[in-house]
């Protein structure tokens, strides 16, 4: 059985064994880094409403595997992304034409321009899951983006009203950036994972070193033109998903690798627009007509996203999941559910 739920302080050690799986700047395989951020979340979780500096805030959920009593997955949402103090910056993605009279040729040159917002939206990211449980036919993966949406729905205020995501590129066979190998390193002098350690704390280096004018995308090895706004294989299914929900590509990528940038308004997120809210009561037996939803709800415990089974009944719910008994929750609850299909 699995469900999510807001991290805790006992979750460092199975969320730094999860940090070891893939390469991410908000998850880094860095214990002190990992505890901060679960401090971090801890205390955005207990506050009614947002900080006055939204990018204070962060929210890490997890999904705990009842069996086995440990952490297999892990997402994340900050609310924040992009201030005075650390910009969020970007390359925008253009063309450039070019026409020549005196020998009647012409061409379009794709661009590539730094930018910067020091008014970002909220930004979801660190989405990770044990390898072992894809395929998974509850839809861990899904379960764990899905919560992060689900959260957002019920505390609207705690958020900026449009939502962010940057996807992972494709490497190469060595697991370098090619964007990087053509522009980052000729420019900064430093290797990859370097400059995305040092970009969490010190983002000035990208503005003083990073050039400025137009980069033709003409005078880049061809794998590096071809990683621009490109995911990796096992981004696809991430960015098929955010498409069908409203996202869309912004035409920016990351200014280090090249990953594309997708945007939506907070309120016209599907999952959001057609989510449901009020009175659940928990019945012990699955009814007809009901549908698959994953059901959020906050307790003394703090926010839980359970999968359940819900059916309209009046102006109320009828709510089924074993999960829910297995986790104490019975009678009659207050929470929000979106559909998971």
């Amino acid at each position: 059985m699995f469900y999510i739920r807001q991290a805790r302080k006992d979750d460092l050690d199975d969320l730094y064994q999860l940090s070891k799986l893939y390469t991410f700047i908000n998850l880094p395989s860095d214990k002190a880094v990992i505890s901060n951020l679960i401090d971090s979340s801890d205390k955005s979780f207990s506050l009614k409403k947002g900080s006055k500096d939204l990018s204070k805030d962060h929210y890490l959920f997890v999904l705990e595997d009842i069996k086995e009593g440990r952490v297999r997955g892990a997402s994340m949402i900050h609310a924040q992304h992009g201030t005075e103090e650390e910009p969020h910056f970007y390359l925008k993605v253009g063309q450039e034409h070019k026409f020549s009279q005196t020998i009647n040729t012409g061409f379009i040159h794709g661009t590539l321009k730094l930018g910067l917002e020091t008014d970002g939206p909220t930004e979801i990211g660190g989405l990770i899951l044990d390898p072992e449980l894809r395929g998974n036919p509850f839809k861990l993966g899904k379960q764990l983006s899905f919560s992060r949406f689900l959260f957002m729905g019920m505390n609207p205020k705690k958020f900026k009203e449009e939502v962010h995501s940057e996807l992972m590129p494709p490497f190469d066979s060595h697991g370098k950036s090619p964007l990087w190998e053509a522009i980052g390193r000729r420019f900064m002098n430093m290797d990859y994972p370097e400059a995305d350690l040092l970009s969490r704390n010190n983002k000035e280096f990208i503005l003083s070193l990073f050039p400025s004018a137009n980069i033709y995308e003409t005078l880049l090895p061809m794998e590096a033109r071809n990683a621009i706004g490109k995911v990796g294989k096992d981004t696809q299914p991430v960015k098929k998903m955010l498409e069908q929900i409203g996202f869309k590509y912004i035409h920016e990528v990351d200014p280090f690798d090249g990953g594309p940038h997708y945007r939506c308004p907070m309120r016209e997120i599907t999952l959001i627009k057609n989510m449901i809210s009020g009175q659940f009561s928990i019945k012990n037996e699955s009814k007809k007509n009901s549908q698959q939803m994953l059901l959020g709800i906050s307790d003394k415990d703090g926010f839980k996203a359970i999968l359940c089974e819900v059916r309209e009944a009046g102006k109320s719910y009828d709510c089924f999941s074993e999960l829910l008994t297995e986790l104490g929750i019975s009678g009659k609850i207050e929470g929000s559910a979106i559909h998971l299909n």
